[in-house]
């Protein structure tokens, strides 16, 4: 028998597992290909319920699935993967508590690495907490609350002000979710800390850009502003430009805020390893590929999700969002399959449905199929959607309840014990 045909999937989030998924529904029946999909970490995250695992209104592990526990008949890899080698075809890759390097060759390669931080444009941008992965959620929900803690004891009016003080750098859709949250968070928990008063808290949104969401209508960034701003100590500051950020302070161009707590959400770049591969790139670093999701000058290449700049039908590239990573992924195990098949690949084509975002305390934003929606039944149909695109039921039945608690008890404030050298090392492999 033939050698069968190695198709290699890097990245375990929306894009590359759910890629795999399609590949085994596809290829069940066929024993002359085989899927491999390497990924950092061994769970799928569900990023727009981060903002809730680290409010505490979700237990941490429920905004996550299980790649094993998702996928059948591919072979898993918890591995990291530190550079490809395109004309010997391999993915260098370590693994194991030891960090042991391993080789895995494949035919077919599929980039679904997803995307990182951008710390590459506000001078000490290292010095922020991002706001990307779990256990970035971990660290910056252990802060908060270490933050308050040392404030209830704290005397000096200096230290105190800083330890009471949030700045969020970027006032995008993401980093506008983030403020939000957060603000409704301190709102909840600042009762169990009886020598903290809300009023001593100051929350800043800093946007370089006219007006905070630029990726929604006006109305509705305006209608965010609005929510925003009627909380205790908020400020969004726009057109104004982070100059650089030092440890506790962030840097205006006529002011210094000093802020025990800075968040970093300006913007995402492609992962290391895929921007540092030979083969044509966008100004981000993008992959740029064919709109099939296949790279023009390596027809065993394919690349989805945000490390790709994938072109539309006018020849614009999609947005880097879950909704469409999600779609490609269907697409792109179509076009493999029929590659095996000797047919052609098919581009992808595909219109947003729309943009839902949550702002705490039950209200929220979005646009769905060019209608305008804000307020309670906004922020509903956003957390319906997402617990309907939520693989596996068990996991939507904990979610569920986890929601339900939270419509009648306080967020707990218990901070998860890591210790330095583990936080460490989850900032690093995230």
């Amino acid at each position: 028998m033939a050698d069968p045909t190695r198709i290699v999937i890097l990245g375990g989030g929306f894009a590359g597992v759910l890629a795999a998924r399609r590949l085994e529904r596809l290829c069940k029946k066929r024993s002359d290909v085989q899927v491999t999909l390497i990924s950092r970490d061994n769970f799928l995250l569900m990023t727009p319920l981060m903002f809730e695992a680290c409010t505490g209104t979700l237990e941490l592990r429920h905004c996550s699935v299980s790649i094993r526990a998702f996928l059948r008949r591919t072979r898993f890899i918890e591995g990291i993967v530190q550079r490809i080698d395109l004309d010997g075809r391999i993915v260098h890759a370590t693994w194991g508590e030891e960090g042991a390097a391993h080789q895995v060759p494949y035919d077919q390669l599929v980039l679904a690495m997803g995307a990182v931080t951008n710390t590459r444009q506000i001078p000490g941008s290292d010095l922020a907490l991002p706001f990307k992965t779990l256990a970035d959620v971990i660290v910056l929900r252990n802060h908060l609350i270490e933050c308050l803690e040392r404030a209830d004891v704290e005397t000096g009016p200096a230290a105190r002000r800083r330890l009471l003080t949030l700045a969020v750098i970027g006032g995008g859709f993401v980093g506008s979710e983030v403020f939000g949250e957060l603000s409704a968070f301190m709102d909840e928990i600042v009762r169990y800390y009886p020598r903290v008063r809300r009023d001593e808290m100051r929350l800043f949104l800093i946007q370089a850009g006219p007006h905070i969401m630029p990726e929604v209508p006006q109305s509705l960034a305006d209608y965010a502003a609005g929510i925003l701003l009627s909380r205790t100590g908020v400020q969004i500051l726009t057109d104004t430009a982070v100059q650089s950020i030092e440890p506790g302070r962030v840097h205006l161009k006529d002011q210094i805020i000093e802020a025990e707590t800075i968040v970093l959400s300006a913007g995402i770049l492609p992962a290391p390893v895929v921007a540092e591969l030979p083969l044509p790139k966008d100004r981000h670093g993008h992959l740029i590929v064919e709109g099939t999701m296949r790279c023009k000058d390596r027809p065993e290449i394919w690349a989805i999700g945000d490390c790709a700049s994938i072109p539309d039908p006018h020849g614009n590239p999609y947005p880097k969002l879950a909704q469409f990573a999600m779609r490609q992924a269907r697409t792109l195990a179509d076009n493999l399959h029929a590659v095996l098949d000797g047919k052609s690949p098919v581009p992808f084509e595909f219109k947003m449905l729309g943009l839902m975002a949550a702002l705490g305390h039950y209200k929220g934003l979005g646009t769905v199929f060019g209608v305008r929606v804000r307020g309670f039944f906004a922020w509903w149909l956003r957390r319906t959607y997402y617990l309907t695109v939520m693989p596996r039921w068990p996991q939507r039945i904990r979610i569920v309840a986890d929601w339900t608690i939270a419509l009648f008890f306080r967020p707990d404030i218990s901070k998860v014990d890591l210790g330095r050298e583990q936080v460490t090392r989850m900032r690093e492999v995230g």
